[in-house]
């Protein structure tokens, strides 16, 4: 194996990588976006990536679930493992990676159906026709995105009724539906209200322990308060590949960061 760069100090790691990604580098047709990215995401963890506007946050993210494919004209060189198979080797169904690595998007999307609907979409759409099934992975997803209570009495009432932060939930238990390993979770909280974020960042909490949830966040105080592990990105000069340029314990990142520009960052001199 690879051994990691300066970048994601082996010290800062704890158990059982989930993903391990060496050596990444990715394109927009001739456009570098991404270079020499090395990191270990442990399993039952919270990791958050921060880092500017524009420094590859989002598209390093949407790297591990393939994503990225759905965009004509990209590829990438290195490799990216998922409990130690290669996500992008033969024989790899993006579909059914993107099942066991679920997304939760910026703005909450609900689909234009019931409450119930939008959470037994994917259970239905991977054979599950019974409606006893479908009845309790629907209760069970809703109760482990903390919305059980609030809509178990209106589940026939259209996702989009609900408030932003409630329809932020009921997508977290329409990926929680289908059993995914990994959450993958794009700024989450910047489109609803400070009582919402503080329920998300409490299923956060709540999940890590049977879930791996990775979260990009332009917000430091969050990602203080809901990381174990930090990882910061920076594209230094327009039209340069971003970089990761240091990835550790969180208390660490925040504290006593090794590299000046991730202090920098983190202080607020730029960025």
């Amino acid at each position: 194996m690879t051994p990691l760069s300066g970048a994601a100090r082996p010290e800062a790691l704890e158990g059982a990588a989930k993903f391990t990604v060496r050596d990444l580098d990715f394109y927009y047709g001739d456009f570098h976006a991404l270079t020499g990215m090395n990191i270990d995401v442990r399993e039952n963890s919270v990791t958050a990536f921060i880092g500017p506007s524009g420094c590859g946050k989002s598209t390093f993210l949407r790297c591990l679930n393939r994503m990225n494919d759905l965009i004509p004209g990209t590829r990438i060189d290195g490799t990216i493992t998922l409990d130690g198979e290669d996500i992008y080797g033969p024989g790899v169904d993006p579909v059914d990676l993107r099942r066991r690595v679920g997304m939760i998007f910026q703005q909450p999307n609900p689909f234009p159906m019931s409450i119930y609907d939008n959470v037994a979409f994917g259970p239905r759409l991977h054979g599950i026709k019974k409606k006893e099934e479908l009845d309790q992975i629907v209760e069970q997803a809703l109760m482990r995105a903390n919305l059980w209570k609030e809509v178990k009495d209106i589940m026939e009432r259209g996702g989009l009724t609900l408030s932003g932060g409630q329809q932020q939930r009921l997508c977290i238990a329409r990926v929680l539906a289908v059993q995914p390993d990994v959450l993958l979770m794009d700024e989450p909280c910047s489109a609803i209200d400070p009582t919402s974020v503080q329920k998300v960042e409490d299923l956060m909490a709540e999940l890590k322990s049977s879930v791996t949830i990775i979260i990009v966040t332009h917000n430091m105080q969050q990602a203080a308060r809901v990381s174990d592990e930090t990882a910061f990105f920076l594209q230094e000069r327009q039209g340069e590949p971003a970089e990761l340029i240091e990835f550790g314990r969180t208390a660490e990142i925040f504290t006593s960061p090794h590299d000046r520009r991730t202090e920098d960052y983190i202080t607020g001199r730029f960025g």
